[in-house]
């Protein structure tokens, strides 16, 4: 015989049993009306239909007229009178069965999911009633009501975190899963009233939505049986993210705004550190770092030679108070001046004829190497001094400039500093400040333009801006050079000039990227190819004085070494300054005005 777990009352049956559980312990306590939800206060129930059944609240219905459980006997009445509605005894009937299931221990057996649109059966004990149709009807009925409380009582408690709105109702999810089962409860709700209210057959209507077509939702693989909730469906996944799509287009636009500024402050950074980097080398490489300039190199060579043992103080003393004299004097010392290089070469030419066509030689000037004091940035104040020894030599040079000693190298920055002073190239004087006394500045073609301006020497500056021949190849320049020299060897008589030919003719200042050295001379090889005689201030007086050795062999290898060809002048632009004779005081003063806008002469 059962006996009841909870009152330990003693009842015939099993079905007796289960009447007496539904009646006497489960119909009194208070319940959800719309799912499963029971053995709760007023209060809570009260907050969970408000809650998470909100749309049904608010539907016109039967199921708003329910309040709580506790007024069941109403309903009851109602039932036994034949006035409950079909709605109420779906929902009465899943809720018993779903209660009784739960407190005997008996569970319903769920059907796998079996039909194309994922739609869950169960199958459901049979629920008397007059025909088979009405049973069948109930059966689906109430499985998909089962369906649909197992789902939304997982929905009943409180939300917390971050919130989920329904797209079809007031609810509002903890998390997207729910929210997702809710709205299947949606769809599942509606498929029920459309096969509630058709008056078709319901078992075909039934099969429908279970068996037919299948329509998958793309974004949430979610099934749907027809097109029209598939469409309102995917209109919702539209809506949602065009919603929060204005938010994270922001958001990646901000991102990508900032690590763009951020690559570009990092360029910038490097870009001025580098550019500092390269500055400080060129002030470096130009003598305008302010480490100093002749004097200051001249004492550091003598302090470093006598720590390595190579100079004994006594030397260093006496050697640096000779650099104080020539300093306060400002005339050179004549230690690296080699002189007679240039008879040397004429004999050299005429004995030793071979495969030279035609050779003209410049004026005669001195030699003059780099010292310890401007070795590495010195060559233009050398080139310089070696065109002005050969303009003392010559008559109208030697008496404007009265016998003009050669100066050294730091008497020749004062000089274009006083050149500047009097208006010759304020671009140039710009560029060094003003300045040049002690420092290492390197100077080219326009700084001693200017010198020889303000001397009252009239000066040329061209400029051979690009390459004119094969592999980089100056030819216009050879032949510029080769011009110059052979303009005043003519023969007045119609004979053919000789093949040495010494003019008088002041050297050629030829400068370039890095480095400058004067031209003495052209040779004209019997095949027609050109060669320059250079003097560069890198040659040491010791190598320039085995010219005036008796050697012909060392003569011959030292010339060789001057021989400049075509091949070995590739730099990319070249520019030289000649010596044209003299200004009277109003031409200065008009060469001073056009040096304001100077431009060399650009050929070709």
């Amino acid at each position: 015989m059962p006996i009841c777990e909870i009152c330990s009352e003693n009842l015939a049956s099993d079905s007796e049993m289960k009447t007496h559980l539904l009646l006497s312990h489960l119909e009194n306590e208070m319940g959800c009306p719309f799912c499963s939800l029971s053995g709760v206060s007023y209060d809570e129930l009260h907050f969970h239909i408000n809650t998470a059944h909100a749309e049904m609240s608010n539907k016109p219905s039967s199921r708003d007229s329910m309040t709580l459980r506790h007024s069941e006997s109403t309903t009851e009445t109602r039932a036994e009178t034949g006035t409950e509605t079909p709605g109420e005894q779906r929902v009465k009937t899943v809720r018993n069965r779903t209660m009784v299931n739960h407190v005997t221990g008996s569970d319903t057996t769920d059907t796998p999911r079996g039909s194309p649109c994922g739609t869950d059966t169960h199958s459901l004990d049979s629920v008397g009633s007059s025909s088979t149709h009405s049973k069948n009807t109930k059966e689906r009925q109430g499985s998909v009501e089962d369906h649909v409380a197992s789902k939304q009582k997982r929905l009943s408690s409180p939300f917390k975190g971050k919130l989920f709105p329904c797209p079809m109702c007031s609810l509002v999810c903890r998390n997207s899963i729910i929210l997702q089962e809710h709205v299947e409860l949606h769809l599942q709700e509606q498929a029920m009233s459309e096969g509630a209210t058709s008056d078709a057959v319901p078992s075909a209507s039934y099969a429908d939505t279970s068996v037919g077509n299948c329509y998958e939702c793309p974004l949430c693989y979610l099934s749907f049986p027809d097109g029209l909730s598939l469409q309102e469906h995917v209109d919702l996944h539209l809506e949602s993210g065009a919603a929060a799509e204005p938010e994270g287009a922001t958001s990646d636009l901000r991102l990508a705004m900032q690590l763009q500024e951020e690559e570009e402050e990092r360029r910038k950074v490097q870009e001025a550190k580098r550019e500092a980097e390269e500055f400080k080398k060129l002030q470096k490489q130009f003598g305008m770092d302010g480490s100093g300039g002749y004097r200051k190199q001249v004492e550091r060579n003598m302090e470093r030679a006598v720590s390595r043992g190579h100079m004994a103080p006594a030397d260093f003393h006496m050697k640096r108070a000779e650099l104080m004299e020539s300093l306060a004097t400002g005339v050179d010392d004549g230690r690296t001046r080699t002189t007679g290089v240039m008879q040397t070469l004429y004999d050299h030419f005429q004995r030793e004829p071979r495969d030279t066509a035609h050779v003209w030689l410049s004026a005669d000037p001195d030699h003059y190497s780099s010292s310890e004091g401007d070795k590495g940035w010195g060559c233009g104040y050398r080139n310089f001094q070696m065109l002005l020894s050969s303009l003392l030599k010559m008559p109208p040079y030697n008496n404007i400039l009265h016998d003009m000693p050669i100066p050294n190298i730091p008497r020749v920055q004062a000089l274009i500093e006083e050149a500047w002073k009097q208006g010759v190239d304020p671009s140039g004087a710009a560029h060094f400040n003003g300045r040049l006394q002690g420092t290492r500045s390197w100077v080219g073609t326009t700084e001693i333009y200017s010198l020889f301006t303000s001397i009252s020497v009239k000066a040329r500056v061209v400029d051979f801006h690009k390459p004119t021949g094969q592999g980089g190849t100056h030819p216009r320049l050879f032949d510029w050079v080769k011009q110059y020299f052979s303009q005043s060897a003519t023969s007045s008589n119609g004979r053919l000039p000789p093949r040495v030919v010494q003019t008088t003719l002041p050297p050629i200042y030829l400068q370039h990227q890095g480095h400058s050295r004067s031209v003495v001379g052209v040779e004209q090889k019997r095949n027609g190819n050109l060669c320059l005689l250079l003097f560069d201030p890198g040659c040491p007086p010791s190598d320039m004085a085995r010219l005036l050795g008796a050697d012909t062999a060392t003569v011959t290898a030292t010339v060789r070494r001057m021989r400049k060809f075509q091949n070995h002048l590739k730099h990319q632009q070249y520019q030289v300054l000649t010596v044209e004779g003299l200004l009277t005081p109003e031409q200065k003063q008009r060469q001073i005005a056009n040096s304001r806008t100077f431009r060399a002469e650009r050929i070709p």
